[in-house]
């Protein structure tokens, strides 16, 4: 159950990430998508979902691998 709620989860960014990087080759393309006024408006928001998609599916990764102690020593967090 645990591992189909983790899939779940990863889903939503990684979906927002594709279509953030859909929305700035469209740009580039000048192909213009419908919730956008301007290809400008429609590339920030295609950096923005790609960049937060990828950043959350990073951090995800990272602290499911911290908590199994399978990271090198420099990502570990300090002991205190």
């Amino acid at each position: 159950m645990g591992k189909l709620v983790a899939l779940f989860v990863l889903a939503v960014p990684v979906i927002a990430a594709a279509y953030g990087i859909k929305w700035m080759r469209d740009m580039v393309f000048g192909i213009p998508d419908r919730p956008f006024s301007s290809l400008t408006l429609q590339f920030l928001a295609g950096l923005l979902f790609s960049a937060g998609g990828i950043a959350f599916t990073a951090g995800f990764i990272l602290h499911r691998d911290r908590k199994r102690q399978k990271v090198q020593k420099r990502f570990s967090k300090p002991s205190k």
